[in-house]
């Protein structure tokens, strides 16, 4: 039992096996919880464990074969893999490694996520192993990858346009509970649950932070200090799905904004709009990222104006001057211009957008361009 039904990973598998076939891959080796789950359906929170390592071999021709810790092989076997090969681990000495050698002693060019955003997710001297022992060279299958999960399905779409809806609702209950007065670290407590209230099953990532007019940082955990009085409070959510993120934030000012925090609050919300109005299947990231710097005139050193959006919080591409990703209909991005304030403090607006044939699709409740105060 899987979120979707067989037929969608069937065809995200044979989409990889033709692009394979082109790339002359014959296997790919997947090793990620985002990759495995992209392709079988296999779901859990037992991937926050680092202490076993699990492997998917997608072939050229031929069935997926699932080598995973023994742990996992029931919830496997309710997914479309067929082919499911286990371990009792861990046990150390053999980290499922002799069974990955034998699953993969055909192939001569093996596919592994290599590049950006990548990671390999098992013991280095284990994948040195793995390679001393067969005679496939590995190559990096990076952009495969990345061009099969930067455009969604529409069973994708639909997942992320209720995440995102969650998410509005969630916000839309912040003046209910962050008043002045209340620490910060209450307000974080109340909005995860008004995230869960509202239909989320995961909120994983929950930051923000306040200070009088504007913040210091954007990634922060909540400390007990209270709001008061001219502060502006930002919370920044990536609440999840069946595996599927929201990722946008709104700002909030308690009792009083200051005509810099409102005026700040406007510019962003107009290179939002700018990026609303460039953001069309065939426009590039870096030229989408140019269309919001022309508002902000300056921004911030972040070093992107948003990504890509799915079953991870951030994703390819990124909203950047270096990436050239041409976008396409189907894919989900933030925009999430940034703004310094002064040497310190800073703003920032995100919402989460679906790339179509004609203009965007906006997923998130937009945010109003004048400041809400508290």
């Amino acid at each position: 039992m899987t979120d979707f039904p067989a037929a969608e990973f069937a065809a995200r598998f044979k989409r990889a096996q033709t692009l394979m076939a082109a790339a002359d891959f014959d296997a790919l080796l997947l090793t990620t919880e985002a990759e495995v789950r992209y392709f079988t359906g296999f779901r859990s929170l037992f991937w926050q464990s680092p202490t076993r390592s699990w492997f998917v071999i997608l072939p050229q021709s031929g069935a997926p074969v699932a080598i995973i810790p023994a742990i996992g092989a029931d919830l496997m076997g309710r997914t479309w893999i067929n082919d499911i090969r286990s371990w009792p681990s861990p046990r150390g000495f053999d980290e499922g490694i002799s069974l990955l050698v034998e699953a993969l002693s055909p192939y001569r060019r093996i596919g592994l996520p290599m590049g950006e955003e990548s990671s390999l997710r098992m013991p280095l001297t284990d994948f040195q192993t793995l390679q001393s022992s067969l005679k496939a060279k590995f190559a990096d299958c990076t952009p495969l990858i990345k061009s099969l999960r930067t455009v969604k399905s529409e069973a994708e779409i639909e997942i992320l346009k209720e995440i995102c809806q969650i998410g509005s609702r969630a916000f839309s209950r912040v003046p209910d509970f962050a008043t002045a007065g209340t620490p910060l670290s209450e307000v974080f407590r109340r909005f995860r649950i008004a995230l869960l209230e509202e239909g989320a099953e995961e909120t994983p990532y929950v930051v923000g932070g306040a200070g009088q007019g504007g913040y210091t940082d954007v990634i922060s955990p909540p400390d007990a200090s209270p709001l008061a009085q001219g502060d502006v409070l930002m919370l920044d959510t990536g609440a999840s799905l069946k595996g599927y993120f929201c990722d946008f934030d709104r700002n909030f000012a308690i009792g009083t904004a200051s005509d810099a925090a409102r005026a700040a609050h406007a510019r962003l919300w107009d290179a939002t709009e700018a990026g609303l109005e460039a953001a069309r299947a065939g426009t590039t990231t870096a030229q989408l990222f140019v269309a919001m710097q022309s508002v902000l005139k300056g921004g911030s050193d972040v070093g992107r104006y948003g990504h890509g959006l799915g079953m991870q919080l951030t994703e390819w591409p990124s909203i950047a001057a270096h990436d050239h990703t041409e976008l396409q209909a189907g894919m989900v991005l933030t925009l999430e211009p940034s703004l310094m304030l002064d040497e310190t403090r800073m703003m920032v607006v995100e919402e989460n957008i679906l790339i179509t044939k004609d203009a965007p699709v906006l997923l998130t409740q937009r945010a109003p361009r004048e400041l809400p105060v508290i």
